[in-house]
């Protein structure tokens, strides 16, 4: 047992000291002809326009695409240089990856939600001298969105549409690659944007194909399992942990290019697939769809979750549901991305209401305002060390500087608790926390209680100015069902939490404003307070 919050690196297992493209090539020359990837895709196909378009690669067959892509690339930009991939969950991003990953090509992934000023910043920031993209996705034509922004980017060189492109470059001469070592640079993602300011990580290949191994360990997943997954491909858990750690297993990924509940089901009875990872609330749209009890789901054994807080109410139903273990990770872009997980053999409380251990390789503390190492279970800022970290912010020095010093420990900016057993339990951001009188109020304390009440079906807690307090608690809710009362949802809270904590004021909304990994964007809800377009809740 530990007395203070402070986790020394469990180094029993090791670094991978692999590329991407390493990792593809280990795997394939081990099992060619197992199958590697396979596309699950609803009507109306972002690349092909089919009802139902389960085509499929085997390792060998995904290398071969991979090189080729890589001697595509390496014919028009330089190792080093970025380009960035504007698609969502379709079979050529996995191939690009590889092949970026081959050729020393940085990708930048962009968010297929991304209007035009997004991604115009997207590119300019990163520098990005190519821009692959599918041509339209759900409803919005994102070839004419490409094409409007290339004249105001002197740096693009190169628009390329994917329509096609998997074909096209199947004639491809080959070419001498260059050496991509495991410390380079692989990708630059842009955080979620739950401040409003989105930022460029620069991850590499160390980083990202070690911590995909890891969490996937961690979980239990079998060599040469399935992982089933529709978490988008432009973000770390799609591009890093689902690619590269299925990959890591020899496994099979079956890649669904949207969230629907009915297609993702299928993909998991049809491939008996042994894990899914989603949100919270691709968890809450599976079990309430009416149809869940018809699939047979039994070959799913282990469930996964992050990016915000998992209320337990939630993982006690997806396990009695599924019939399958559940896996909580915990961490940030900026990590390449997972700190902590829970084991699928972990007991019932520790999965349910923590984080779990860190991984390997991983050192963790919690430390107060001074950077002072607290005693276990006080409150205190998360900071993380280790290989995973990222190179730092591209083309933000001081930005980079505000959150890893001097000797590599990240600021994580969460609020946590570390116990004597060396589990997190996350308690909020410390940007979200709201100084009420001189009182710290922790949203996300009030926001799981809010989650137990019947009548929400989401809650988001924040702090509003306040002339005579400095800021007040808020709470925006999405009702149920019929809207209830304030006075009911106050009792509700007051049964639990001290009296400053109930919330002064209370707004509804038909959602609440999240990225596409699940976590809160409360800067959109301030706005809309502000503007006053939420309803008041009486």
């Amino acid at each position: 047992m530990i007395t203070e919050s402070y986790w020394a690196a469990d180094t029993s297992r090791p670094v991978l000291e692999l590329t991407a493209g390493e990792l593809l090539r280990r795997v394939a020359a081990a099992d060619p002809g197992r199958v590697a990837l396979v596309e699950v895709a609803p009507a109306g196909s972002a690349l092909t326009g089919a009802a139902r378009t389960d085509r499929r690669w085997t390792y060998g067959e995904l290398l071969a695409d991979a090189e080729r892509a890589a001697a595509w690339l390496g014919s028009r930009f330089s190792p080093g240089e970025h380009v960035a991939v504007w698609a969502p969950n379709v079979p050529e991003w996995v191939i690009l990856q590889y092949g970026a990953a081959l050729a020393g090509v940085v990708l930048v992934t962009a968010n297929p939600a991304l209007r035009e000023a997004e991604l115009e910043y997207v590119l300019r920031q990163s520098r990005s001298v190519g821009v692959v993209h599918v041509d339209a996705f759900r409803g919005t034509d994102m070839a004419a969105i490409v094409a409007g922004v290339r004249d105001r980017l002197p740096d693009l060189r190169e628009t390329v549409s994917l329509t096609g492109w998997a074909e096209h470059i199947r004639g491809t001469a080959a070419r001498q690659l260059p050496r991509v070592r495991p410390g380079d640079p692989m990708q630059i993602q842009y955080t979620s944007g739950t401040t409003g300011f989105p930022k460029g990580a620069v991850l590499h290949h160390r980083g990202m194909v070690t911590n995909a191994s890891y969490v996937l360990a961690r979980a239990g997943f079998p060599r040469g399992g399935v992982w089933a997954t529709a978490l988008p491909l432009f973000h770390t858990a799609g591009c890093g942990l689902s690619v590269l750690g299925t990959a890591s297993f020899g496994g099979t990924l079956v890649l669904v290019q949207s969230f629907v509940p009915e297609l993702v089901l299928g993909a998991l009875q049809e491939w008996r697939a042994d894990l899914f990872a989603g949100v919270p609330a691709m968890y809450s749209a599976l079990l309430a769809y009416p149809g869940f009890d018809g699939f047979d789901l039994s070959g799913c054994r282990i469930l996964a979750s992050g990016g915000d807080a998992v209320p337990a109410a939630l993982v006690e139903a997806a396990e009695r549901r599924f019939g399958a273990r559940f896996t909580t990770v915990y961490g940030q872009t900026e990590l390449s991305p997972i700190l902590a997980q829970t084991g699928t053999d972990d007991g019932v409380a520790d999965r349910r209401e923590t984080t779990g251990r860190p991984l390997w390789q991983a050192e963790v503390k919690i430390v107060d305002g001074a950077g002072a190492v607290l005693p276990v279970g006080v409150e205190g800022e998360i900071l993380a060390r280790g290989y995973q970290v990222m190179h730092g912010y591209f083309a933000m020095p001081e930005a980079t500087a505000a959150v890893v010093d001097a000797d590599g420990w990240l600021r994580t900016g969460d609020l946590g608790v570390m116990d004597g057993r060396g589990f997190l339990r996350v308690t909020g951001r410390l940007k979200d926390m709201i100084i009420r009188g001189g009182e710290n109020i922790y949203p996300r304390e009030i926001e799981l209680v809010l989650a137990g009440h019947p009548g929400v079906a989401g809650a988001a807690v924040l702090g509003v100015p306040d002339p005579e307090w400095g800021e007040q608690v808020a709470a925006v809710i999405v009702p149920a069902g019929p809207v209830p009362a304030a006075a009911e949802l106050h009792a509700h809270l007051r049964a639990v939490l001290a009296p400053h904590k109930t919330p002064r004021h209370w707004y509804v909304a038909d959602a609440i404003p999240a990225n596409a990994m699940g976590k809160v964007q409360k800067f959109v809800l301030r706005e809309r307070i502000g503007a006053g377009e939420l309803a008041v809740l009486a």
